[in-house]
C-alpha cells in the first residue's frame, strides 16, 4: 500500500524522539552530544547553521552513513552508538525526522531531532554560523 508524505512523517515522528533546541543546545556545552548533523543541502547550511554540525544533504545520508560505502562521513559512520542529533529547516520537519528514522534502520542507536528545526533553533536566541545568519 502506498503512503502519503505525511503518512511517512507521522510515522517517523512516532519513532524518532524530538528534543526542544535549548535542550540539545544544552547538552552541546555538556560535550553530550557527539555529532549535530544538518541534512539540508548546502546552499542552505552556508547561509546558517548550528556551530560545529556537519552538513549531509538528506539525499546523500545513506551513502555517508554506511561505513562499506566509498564516500562514507567518517565522523559520522565511526561509531553507531554515538550520540547524534539531526535538523532540518523547519516543522513538521520532514527531512530530519526521515534521515533519524533511516539512521535508526542503519543501526544507529542513539538519533534524535531538533523540535521545529533551523527556525526554531534562532528563534530561542540559540547561536549561528555565520553569526549575520540572523
Amino acid at each position: 500500500m502506498a503512503s502519503s508524505l505525511m503518512e511517512m512523517i507521522q510515522e517517523a515522528r512516532a519513532q524518532v524522539r524530538e528534543l526542544p533546541p535549548s535542550d540539545v543546545a544544552a547538552s552541546i556545552d555538556r560535550g553530550e552530544i557527539d555529532l549535530v548533523v544538518d541534512v539540508r543541502e548546502p546552499e542552505e547550511w552556508s547561509r546558517g547553521h548550528i556551530p560545529g554540525s556537519v552538513n549531509i544533504p538528506r539525499g546523500m545520508l545513506e551513502l555517508r552513513a554506511d561505513p562499506a560505502s566509498p564516500v562514507s562521513d567518517h565522523e559520522l559512520s565511526k561509531n553507531r552508538n554515538a550520540r547524534i542529533v539531526v535538523y532540518c529547516l523547519q516543522a513538521p520537519s520532514a527531512r530530519s525526522l526521515l534521515a533519524a528514522q533511516t539512521l535508526e534502520r542503519m543501526g544507529y542507536t542513539n538519533v534524535s531531532g531538533i523540535q521545529g528545526g533551523l527556525l526554531n533553533w534562532r528563534n530561542e536566541g540559540l547561536p549561528l554560523e555565520p553569526t549575520d545568519a540572523r
